[in-house]
């Protein structure tokens, strides 16, 4: 193995598998559940996306589940 590498001659290409490793979605979130998340990402030294991304990839690893009760009209 050599102890230096010349990549300067190097073509780059692109990785193909980039786009399978995320999608692009548009969520409606509250202002407040925004900026809590910005906050933290802020003092994580990490942009907010990736927050949100790493705290719905645990609830999915702990296979959380939520319980939504909808009032009833009366």
């Amino acid at each position: 193995m050599k102890t230096e590498y010349d990549f300067s001659r190097m073509k780059s290409r692109r990785n193909p598998y980039a786009s399978k490793l995320k999608k692009s979605v548009t969520m409606r979130l509250s202002e407040d559940v925004v900026e809590y998340f910005k906050a933290m990402a802020s003092e994580a030294g990490v942009p907010y996306q990736s927050l949100i991304n790493l705290y719905l990839r645990d609830c999915l690893a702990q296979n959380r589940r939520i319980q939504v009760k909808w009032s009833s009209p009366v």
